[in-house]
C-alpha cells in the first residue's frame, strides 16, 4: 500500500464502513461509500489533513449514500457510481430507504462509470471491476498499484452481500465474487462494506462462494 493511508469510520443505521484513501505525497484523497453523518467524515478530514476530490460509490443503497450529497456539495466533489445505479439511488423504494429505514432518500451519481474503466483521482489508478449480485449496478474498484480493493457489499470477510433486495441476484454475485477470487493477487488487501478487512487470499480459502469450499 505505498502511498495510500486508509482510514475508516463505521456510520449509519446499518454500521457501514466509510474510507478516507489519501494520497500520502499530495494529501489529496477518495471518499468512498460516505453513509451517513457527514460531520464526521468532514472531521475525519480535518484530523488527517486529507484534501478530497472525489466520491466513489460502490452501489446504490441508501446506507452508503446517504452523506454523498452534502459532501459533495460542502468539498465541490464528483460522485462516480456504475453505470445504471442511479435509477436505484433515485428510488427509496429500490434504494431501501422507504422500506428498510423508514424514510426516504434520493442521490444522483454526476459519473456512472463501466466494467474495465481505468480512474486516475487523487494520485491514484483505480480500475472499476462490475460485480453484479447484491445490486445489478454494484462494482469494486481496484487499486493495482496499492494493491487495494473497494468491495462494497459484493465481498465480505468469509461472507458476501445479500442478494434478496432490488435488482440483487445469487447466481450473479456467485460469478461476481468467484472472478475477484480468481482475477486478483492473493495478498490484495479487500476493504468491504461492512465488517472487518479481509484478503483474497483468506477468501480463496474459506468464503463459502469460493470454489475451494464447494463440496
Amino acid at each position: 500500500m505505498g502511498k495510500c493511508e486508509i482510514r475508516s469510520l463505521v456510520l449509519g443505521i446499518v454500521g457501514t464502513n466509510v474510507y478516507l484513501l489519501t494520497n500520502k505525497e499530495t494529501s489529496e484523497a477518495i471518499i468512498v461509500d460516505p453513509a451517513d453523518q457527514a460531520d464526521k467524515i468532514i472531521k475525519l478530514c480535518e484530523a488527517e489533513n486529507a484534501v478530497p476530490t472525489a466520491i466513489l460509490l460502490t452501489h446504490g443503497h441508501f446506507d452508503h449514500i446517504m452523506a454523498a450529497g452534502e459532501l459533495a456539495r460542502d468539498f465541490s466533489l464528483p460522485v462516480y457510481a456504475y453505470s445504471g445505479e442511479n435509477a436505484l439511488m433515485r428510488s427509496p423504494e429500490a434504494n431501501g430507504s422507504a422500506p428498510l429505514a423508514g424514510f426516504e432518500t434520493r442521490f444522483t451519481a454526476d459519473h456512472e462509470v463501466t466494467e474495465g474503466q481505468m480512474l486516475k483521482l487523487a494520485g491514484f489508478r483505480i480500475k472499476v471491476l462490475h460485480t453484479p449480485g447484491h445490486t445489478a449496478g454494484s462494482c469494486c474498484y481496484y487499486l493495482p498499484d496499492e494493491g487495494i480493493l473497494l468491495s462494497g457489499d459484493t465481498l465480505f470477510r468469509g461472507s458476501y452481500g445479500r442478494t434478496d433486495l432490488e435488482t440483487g441476484s445469487t447466481a450473479a454475485i456467485i460469478r461476481s465474487v468467484r472472478r475477484l477470487l480468481k482475477m486478483l493477487p492473493d495478498d490484495t488487501v479487500v476493504l468491504p462494506g461492512h465488517m472487518g478487512r479481509t484478503t483474497i487470499g483468506f477468501e480463496k480459502k474459506y468464503n463459502p462462494l469460493s470454489e475451494a469450499t464447494v463440496w
